[in-house]
């Protein structure tokens, strides 16, 4: 009777294992298929979670500062957002992967507020007004429904050769749970340039903000070319903005105002000295934090007196040059003084000769004159007593 007992209790625990199991299969299937894009890529609620950065509340940050670029998508190595154009062997572009994740209706847009973005249901985009907005050519996707709108947009219609910059929102935390500063990318948001009927320049249209990590799983799995040199592409679209690969233009910071620095300085150089302070401010703000080590302080050292001492032997080469120079333009110097003093002798020599001879001829003349008056004294004087004695 016992083993019958326990027999049936066997029975059972292995029934019930079975079909806990078989739901945890279908669970991880239903997941596996919510999150499944027509490329094939299947994201997970794990992988989802590890590639989400998590945001440092404010009790753990002691200072933050908001900046908003221009990623211009033909500087630098910006292009490795832009290409290929059209999906191939190689994957596809940025933007092409959030318009199928936004077709789909796996991923949640929000409307460009010009810096006054809130990533809150309440600004949402409904992905069939954006199409019809931008005049992006789809139609209705087989399981289509109102709560669960689908689309099916073909590869020409998507104007991913238009979207020629990206605008970023960047965030410099200093964090001080690990005691340092980083660089994070909130969200992007594409930018189509576009010319009217009768060309011109074009015009630039921001088409909404998307969260980057709500693409960051997606863009894990598509490496791109970050070098025309190496062909073998090394990094994928979530190391491009992990490691701030990308190079952009500062054309806001958050204030109060709410106004770009276009606004604040426009004239070019004031815009121009405006980015590069605020470029300079974020880079010192990260090196004054720290005091810096031993190893740190010999190498400053070490530079100081190498340079020191650069300087020290261009002057010597420099007062060598001039050494020469002065040396050179001594002997000439001497030389037209010894050439000035022998003529000096000589008009000396003349000028003595001649001297003495005037001198001479002058002393005769002078010594001539007295006799003359001498005797015609002394004849006068004869003359007088002569007449008295008579």
């Amino acid at each position: 009777m016992k083993k019958v007992k326990y027999i049936i209790v066997l029975l059972l625990a292995v029934f019930v294992a079975s079909a806990l199991q078989a739901q945890v299969v279908k669970k991880t299937d239903a997941d596996g298929r919510n999150k499944k894009d027509e490329s094939g890529v299947t994201i997970t609620d794990r992988q989802q979670a590890f590639y989400e950065q998590k945001q440092p509340s404010d009790a753990d940050l002691q200072w933050m500062k908001v900046i908003y670029r221009s990623l211009d998508l033909t500087k630098g190595k910006n292009p490795a957002l832009y290409y290929p154009e059209e999906p191939n062997e190689d994957g596809q572009s940025l933007f092409f992967i959030i318009m199928r994740l936004l077709a789909n209706n796996q991923l949640t847009a929000y409307e460009y507020l010009d810096g006054r973005e809130m990533f809150t249901d309440e600004f949402k985009v409904n992905v069939g007004e954006l199409l019809d907005r931008f005049h992006v050519m789809y139609s209705p996707a087989k399981g289509s429904t109102e709560k669960n709108p689908k689309y099916t947009i073909e590869d020409a219609d998507i104007p991913g050769n238009e979207v020629l910059s990206y605008y970023i929102i960047e965030r410099w935390e200093f964090d001080t749970r690990s005691n340092q500063m980083k660089t994070r990318v909130e969200a992007v948001c594409p930018v189509l340039h576009r010319t009217d009927e009768f060309g011109g320049e074009a015009i630039k249209y921001p088409m909404f903000w998307v969260k980057l990590n709500d693409i960051r799983p997606y863009m894990a799995n598509q490496y791109v070319f970050t070098d025309d040199d190496n062909n073998l592409p090394r990094y994928s679209l979530d190391d491009f903005f992990k490691l701030n690969m990308y190079t952009g233009d500062i054309y806001k910071t958050k204030n109060l105002r709410n106004m770009s620095l276009m606004q604040l300085y426009p004239e070019e150089k004031d815009l121009a000295h405006a980015r590069d302070s605020i470029e300079q401010r974020l880079q010192a703000f990260n090196n004054d934090l720290w005091v810096p080590d031993r190893e740190v302080l010999l190498a400053q050292r070490e530079a100081r007196e190498k340079l020191e001492q650069e300087l020290a032997d261009a002057d010597a080469e420099e007062n060598e040059g001039d050494g020469e120079v002065t040396e050179s333009k001594k002997e000439k110097k001497s030389s037209v003084k010894r050439s000035t003093k022998r003529g000096s002798k000589a008009k000396e020599t003349t000028s003595s000769k001649s001297s003495k001879s005037s001198s001479s001829k002058k002393t005769n003349i002078k010594q001539r004159k007295p006799k003359s008056t001498t005797s015609s004294s002394s004849s006068a004087s004869r003359s007088v007593r002569n007449r008295k004695r008579k």
